[in-house]
């Protein structure tokens, strides 16, 4: 958990008033010992070294320059000493090692003129020098600097243990997010290249009933209203289809809920085409379409779909016919295959030459295989084929 800003200033606040009153009691040791000096001298290190402990309040704003100003005040007073190294512990939590420990050096140094100018008078009972004096202080430093010191640098690498694991979760949510929006916009994808294929197959049956209507204006005026109501509904769906495409492609759009067609439903498109004026010859050998997985069905449709909107637009008028099986080798083989159309006709409506790409990812998605082209038959006729075989588990 981190520490709220009310937290931090009452920590602040304690670590102030300690080193004030760690900084009298060595004041009263020291006039009690008579080491307090000349009386404007002990009273100058006294201001000093409260100014010092007061410093404590901006040190985790400037956690070097509060240590650098305390410093020189405590090479020269040891008044200032409890706040030294709640210096370097801020320091130690707050900065890099390289800081930490140049800062600890400088400390440590600081300790030869307070040697100097202050001998302790046990160490020189013991007939040790200023050589002993120093080496006494730098040791005594280093014994009461080195947990403290050590403490901050723990508490510095915890937090950023702490930091780098934050930092790996709130980027592995953002990953977590960004790969299911990828997955949505695949999936948004996908459904507007099936609905497209919908799309294509209704406006080919618009093209072919207004073809019917422009060849045949003799026709009697029921069959003239039913092809009429036949252009209406299926401009309608073709509408329909259109604007769910559009809702799905549109960033943040529902995906489509409309059931996909399958296997059970070639007949039914089959008869469709029929009604168009379409010659189509469906031969469905399958016992049970229901057993199909729900990818090799719906991808079984959209090979029927696209082999009869082809046919239409590049042979019309020719018989299209439309096999479904289940040899011994568990593959679904789909084939549609049509007569070639004249070479000089135009064909029935544009297309835009992406029906068969599309359609061969659709098919090597689902694990199967497609092949198309022209033919020649065993009458020495060309034809179409295309042909696909799709997983069937068995």
């Amino acid at each position: 958990m981190t520490r709220t800003h009310r937290q931090n200033r009452i920590t602040d606040l304690v670590a102030l008033v300690l080193s004030l009153l760690a900084g009298l009691l060595f004041a009263a040791d020291a006039v009690d010992s008579g080491r307090e000096g000349h009386p404007a001298a002990f009273a100058a290190a006294l201001a000093a070294s409260a100014a010092g402990c007061a410093a404590l309040w901006w040190r985790r704003e400037h956690p070097v320059g509060v240590a650098l100003f305390i410093l020189p005040i405590a090479a020269l007073a040891e008044y200032v000493g409890a706040a030294s190294v709640v210096a370097l512990f801020t320091v130690a939590v707050h900065r890099p090692w390289r800081t930490t420990l140049l800062m600890s050096a400088a400390y440590l140094a600081s300790g030869v003129p307070y040697a100097v100018l202050w001998p302790d008078p046990d160490v020189a009972a013991a007939g040790a020098g200023v050589l002993g004096q120093i080496v006494f202080n730098l040791v005594f430093g280093v014994v009461l600097m080195s947990p403290f010191v050590a403490w901050g640098m723990v508490i510095r690498a915890r937090r950023e243990v702490v930091a780098s694991l934050r930092d790996r979760a709130e980027r592995a949510e953002a990953e977590a997010a960004l790969r299911a929006e990828q997955i949505r916009s695949r999936e948004r994808e996908h459904i507007a290249r099936e609905m497209h294929d919908v799309l294509a197959h209704r406006i080919t049956l618009l093209s072919l009933h207004a073809g019917a209507l422009e060849v045949r204006p003799d026709m009697a005026a029921d069959q003239i209203a039913a092809t009429a109501g036949t252009i209406r509904s299926s401009a309608h769906q073709a509408l329909e289809d259109l604007r769910e495409i559009l809702g799905v492609l549109r960033p943040g759009g529902e995906s489509s809920t409309r059931p996909q067609p399958g296997i059970g439903d070639i007949a039914g498109l089959a008869a469709e085409a029929a009604g168009a004026g379409a010659a189509v010859e469906l031969d469905d050998r399958l016992a049970d379409p229901g057993d199909a997985p729900s990818s090799t069905s719906r991808t079984a449709f959209r090979v029927v779909q696209e082999g009869l909107t082809n046919a239409r637009k590049h042979a019309p008028g020719r018989c299209a016919r439309v096999l479904l099986d289940l040899p011994e080798d568990g593959e679904l083989l789909v084939r549609v295959t049509n007569p070639l159309g004249d070479p000089g006709a135009a064909p029935a409506a544009p297309g835009a030459r992406s029906g068969l790409v599309g359609l061969t990812e659709r098919v090597q998605l689902t694990g199967g295989r497609i092949d198309y082209g022209a033919r020649r038959r065993r009458d020495g006729g060309i034809e179409f084929r295309l042909e696909a075989r799709l997983p069937w588990p068995s």
